[in-house]
């Protein structure tokens, strides 16, 4: 069965593959001819993977799954959240973003923090909504190289190590989008 992954960040694409692999036919937005950036105008998760969801729904009327995802550290009264990507301007500069969380956490102790994955699927018409949240603490400073985004700085809790020092395989078996992931598939009876 084909199913849209309304996104065109390909370090996404590659963690959804992983789960969906052998049960569907799993289509980026490129893949299908979509090239722009669908804007993510709202405050909330929720609003912004409906948002992709239903645009991309509405385009091709092929069932679709979108998502949006973020940071939310407590300090910063949840932010970055829907602004984690851009939290440092419009080109989605994952080192810039970085270095801004560190400088606004310079002397803070609460580093409390989580990251939020929102799964909005439109499966035959319907829409459907899964969560998976990841709570840990926001280092001191960058440790590891691989995977993405604010991994190098946040520590799963329960964890010695950054989600950045974890190999993706490692990263999947505990991540906010895996967990969201898990309810999406078992909602497909996967």
């Amino acid at each position: 069965m084909k199913l849209i992954f309304a996104s065109h960040n390909i370090n996404k694409c590659l963690e959804v593959k992983t789960f969906l692999k052998n049960k569907f036919e799993i289509f980026t937005l490129s893949e299908m001819g979509i090239y722009e950036d669908i804007a993510e105008p709202y405050n909330t998760f929720v609003e912004n993977a409906l948002s992709k969801a239903r645009y991309v729904y509405n385009k091709l009327n092929i069932n679709c799954f979108a998502d949006d995802s973020g940071l939310e550290i407590d300090f910063l009264e949840g932010k970055p959240g829907v602004l984690s990507a851009r939290y440092s301007g419009e080109d989605k500069d994952d080192e810039k973003n970085i270095q801004k969380v560190l400088k606004e956490l310079n002397s803070v102790k609460n580093r409390n923090a989580k990251f939020k994955t929102v799964i909005a699927l439109i499966f035959n018409g319907k829409e459907y909504i899964f969560e998976g949240v990841v709570k840990g603490v926001i280092l001191h400073k960058k440790i590891g190289k691989r995977n993405f985004g604010y991994d190098p700085i946040f520590k799963p809790d329960g964890f010695e190590r950054s989600f950045s020092q974890m190999t993706l395989e490692e990263k999947n078996k505990i991540s906010h989008r895996t967990k969201a992931i898990k309810k999406l598939t078992k909602f497909l009876n996967i």
